[in-house]
Order: structure tokens, then C-alpha cells, then sequence
């Protein structure tokens, strides 16, 4: 290739990755909008000019991407990216929820070191990265952006729970990371390529013995599955979910799921079908793991934790169903997912604001705050996947993709895994309908609230709780987006 030729190329790949460039360059120029206004002697206004900028940096970006919408499908940087309608789709996701952790910050005024806008944009630009990445390069590298930037932010409270959970999310973040960057070298030795768009990659692992081939694939997919709070990489979850802030736990709880949920339905398509009854079994063990641990918690973060391991199961059914409609399926769930998670955590805070969370204290808040009680209710009947919730509509078109599948395909552990998932969905109605049960019929324990949280709680609860509703009777608002991608 000449160098004219060379250079074209790079230029065409630099105008592909506008966004990303946006999100480094504004990491940079917030380090220095940081130096020069905490300057101020006003710790108050110089808090509220960081948090503009990074709100305004927050739009920007998801005007960007939004503007990359039916974009060609091409890559950039070949083999490293590849930019197409699901990559942007995704990228909304993840800039959609750094919105909204910003906004929750704000409105139950949490006092963060203003390194925390930093690390946030850190983190997206990670998680931006991570949802074109086409080769196994890239997916470390993006992996590792966003993973040392969650290690700092879960650790920015002064608590020494934080402390402590930070630590073990350091620790279990890098023995996943060394396994992953082992099994990528395992893979290089078997296929000679870590592109895993390049029929190579399928052929030269179907080529091996198939204890071979799984080692190779399981240790590949430990970071993404570290990332997905997936058994066995599943072990940090609660407690890093107990120890940090509640936006943060928002955020780290759906954001980095959606980015690697799209590496891994790439990943799908490229690994030999043997693959599939692997993330079978994994997803079938996260949801039983997920479920019959939440049963005994006596945290609401901890009890969202569990949740959201077996949510990530729920995530894989559709991708192990292998055809368009689990593909699909996913990406709606973990749309939905997105919405009901953030919504979740919002809402417990504004009940509790910036406490520790334990179940006993949310006793009888439903009498003193009805609408955000009453809002926190229909969340966790939706995460239960009941009707009429966006949650139901979610499950029910995994469900029907893995039924499908089990009818093309006939396989045995296909049918399991659709048993399995139902049973488990039964058994979590136990634990998401604690907290309704505790609010409306237990007398309360704790003082009222500030009305200034009441206040907001009820606008942002009014507008969540009807999207949570709209979407169950009007699915094909997202699904025909998702459709064209």
C-alpha cells in the first residue's frame, strides 16, 4: 500500500471515530477546567461549573454519535473498529446512562472529588471503544479504559467500604484480565489472527480438540464475563455494589453490560457453535446463583446486585438462541434493562437518600412518599418480568427466540436453559417483592424526608414509570429501531 493510500485510510478512520476523539480531547480539557476552577474559593460554584461541563460534554457526545446514525458500514482502522448502526445504537446506551448518573448526582447532591467527571469520561470513552472493537486487541485495550477507571470510582468515598470494595473489584478485575489476556495468546497460538471478524479465527479453533477449543474460548471471554457479573467472574458484585455511592453503582450496574453485551454477540458469530452450549450453561447458572442468593439479603444494593447477575444470564439467553430475534431480543433487554436498573437505584436513593441502604429502613416510606414508592413497586415488578412492564416484554422475546431455536435446532440443553430461565423468573418474584411489601405494609421506622428530594423524586419517578408503561404496550417504538440495525 502506497503511503498517499496509507494515509487516506487513516484519515477516513480518524473522521469514523469523531466521538471518541471528542471524549479523549474533552478528558484533557477537563483536567484543565478542573486546575483552573478549583482555583475558586467557592467549593460550591466551582462544583456546579464542573458539573455544567460535563453535562454539556455529555450532549455533545451524544450528539456526535447520534450523527454517525446510517453511517456505511465500514471499518476503521482495519481490523481494530467497525462502525455500524448497532455500534452507534450501543453508544447511545452507554452516553444515555452517563446522563443520567450525572442528573442523579445532581439531584440528590452528592458531594464527589471533582475527579469523579474525569473518570466518568474515561470510562465512556472505554465503553465507546469497546462497542466497534473487532479484534481482540482492542476489546483488551477498551477493557482495560474502562476497568481502571471503574477500580477509582467505586473507591472516590471516603468510607472505608468503599475502600474495601474497590480493592476486592481490583483484585478479581485483574486476575479476570490476566486470564483474558492468556486465553487471547492461547487463541493467537491456535488460530494466527485476533481478528475475530477473519474466517481464520472460526476455522483454526474448530480445528483442535474440543476441551481445547473451550479452555481457549472460556479463557478469551473472562474479562467480558468479569464485565457482565457472569459465574464465575460474578464473586465482586455485591459487595463492590454495597460499598460505592449509588450513582456509581447505577452507572458501573448497566453501562459496561451494554458495551460488552455487542462484543459478545460479535464474538458469537465468529467462535465455532460449540461456543453457544458453554454460554448456555453460564447464563443458566448466573440466573440460579443470582435468584437464590437474593433471597437471603438484607440490603437493597445487595439484593440489586444478585439481580443484576441474573439479569446478565437473562442478557445471554438471547444471544445463545443464536438467530435474528434473540439478537434482537438482547439488545431490547438490555435497553430495558438500562432503563429499569438506573430507575431502581434512583428511586431507592431518593426514598434513603446517600444511606447504606438496608432493607429495614425502607419500612412505611410508602405511606410518607406514595408516588415514588408506588414508582419503585412497578420497577420491581418490571425486573421480575411481569406485565404490564417493558420487564415482560423484555423476557417474553428472549424467551420466544430460545423457543424458536429449540424448534429449528432440537437440541436438548436449548429446552433446559428455557425451563430453567422460567423457574428462575418465578423464584425472583420472592425477593422484588420485598421491598413493595416493605413499603406499603410495615410501619415505618425513619423520619420523613427533605420535601426537596420529594419533590424531584416525583417528577423523574412520574416520567420513568411511564416509559416503563409505554413500552409495554408500544414494544415496536424500540423495536423498530432496533430492527434496522
Amino acid at each position: 500500500m502506497q503511503l498517499n493510500e496509507q494515509l487516506n485510510q487513516i484519515g477516513q478512520s480518524l473522521a469514523g471515530i469523531v466521538p471518541e476523539l471528542f471524549l479523549a480531547i474533552f478528558f484533557l480539557g477537563y483536567l484543565v477546567a478542573e486546575l483552573l476552577v478549583n482555583r475558586t474559593p467557592d467549593k460550591e460554584k466551582s462544583a456546579s461549573w464542573l458539573f455544567f461541563i460535563s453535562l454539556g460534554g455529555a450532549i455533545i457526545a451524544l450528539g456526535l454519535i447520534a450523527g454517525q446514525w446510517d453511517t456505511p458500514p465500514d471499518f476503521r482502522f482495519r481490523p481494530l473498529l467497525f462502525l455500524d448502526n448497532k455500534a452507534v445504537f450501543f453508544k447511545i446506551l452507554v452516553v444515555t446512562a452517563w446522563l443520567f448518573t450525572l442528573l442523579h448526582i445532581r439531584l440528590l447532591r452528592y458531594r464527589f472529588p471533582p475527579e469523579l467527571n474525569g473518570l466518568l469520561i474515561a470510562a465512556v470513552l472505554g465503553m465507546c471503544l469497546l462497542s466497534m472493537a473487532t479484534h481482540w486487541l482492542t476489546v483488551y485495550l477498551a477493557l482495560e479504559l474502562l476497568s481502571l477507571s471503574s477500580y477509582l470510582l467505586v473507591a472516590l468515598s471516603p468510607a472505608k467500604k468503599a475502600a474495601e470494595g474497590a480493592l476486592k473489584y481490583l483484585l478479581f478485575g485483574a486476575i479476570s484480565s490476566a486470564i483474558m489476556l492468556y486465553g487471547i495468546s492461547f487463541l493467537y497460538g491456535l488460530t494466527g489472527t485476533l481478528d475475530f471478524t477473519n474466517p481464520a479465527m472460526q476455522l483454526g479453533l474448530a480445528a483442535n480438540t474440543p476441551l481445547v477449543m473451550n479452555v481457549a474460548m472460556l479463557m478469551t471471554l473472562g474479562g467480558l464475563l468479569f464485565k457482565l457479573s457472569l459465574v464465575p467472574f460474578h464473586v465482586w458484585t455485591p459487595d463492590v455494589y454495597e460499598a460505592a455511592p449509588t450513582p456509581l453503582v447505577s452507572f458501573l450496574s448497566v453501562a459496561p453490560k451494554a458495551a460488552v453485551l455487542l462484543v459478545l454477540m460479535r464474538v458469537a458469530t465468529a467462535f465455532p457453535a460449540e461456543l453457544l452450549p458453554l454460554l448456555g450453561g453460564i447464563a443458566l447458572v448466573s440466573i440460579t446463583v443470582g435468584n437464590v442468593a437474593a433471597l437471603w439479603q438484607q440490603n437493597a444494593r445487595r439484593l440489586l446486585a444478585y439481580s443484576s447477575i441474573a439479569q446478565a444470564g437473562y442478557l445471554i439467553v438471547g444471544v445463545v438462541a443464536f438467530n435474528q430475534l434473540g439478537f434482537e431480543g438482547a439488545t431490547f433487554y438490555v435497553a430495558a434493562y438500562l432503563l429499569l436498573n438506573m430507575t431502581a437505584f434512583l428511586l431507592v436513593d431518593l426514598l434513603l437518600p446517600r444511606s447504606d441502604t438496608p432493607l429495614a429502613d425502607y419500612k412505611g416510606l410508602g405511606k410518607q412518599h406514595a408516588l415514588v414508592a408506588t414508582g419503585l413497586t412497578v420497577v420491581m415488578v418490571a425486573l421480575a418480568g411481569l406485565p404490564p412492564t417493558v420487564g415482560f416484554t423484555a423476557k417474553w422475546l428472549v424467551f420466544s427466540a430460545l423457543w424458536d431455536s429449540y424448534q429449528q435446532q432440537e437440541q436438548p440443553w436449548l429446552m433446559w436453559l428455557l425451563i430453567g430461565g422460567i423457574v428462575n423468573a418465578a423464584i425472583s418474584l420472592a425477593y422484588y417483592l420485598r421491598l413493595p411489601y416493605l413499603l406499603f405494609f410495615k410501619n415505618a421506622t425513619n423520619q420523613p424526608l427533605p420535601a426537596i428530594y420529594s419533590s424531584g423524586g416525583k417528577i423523574i419517578s412520574g416520567i420513568l414509570l411511564a416509559a416503563i408503561l409505554v413500552l409495554f404496550f408500544k414494544p415496536e417504538w424500540l423495536m423498530g429501531l432496533i430492527q434496522v440495525i
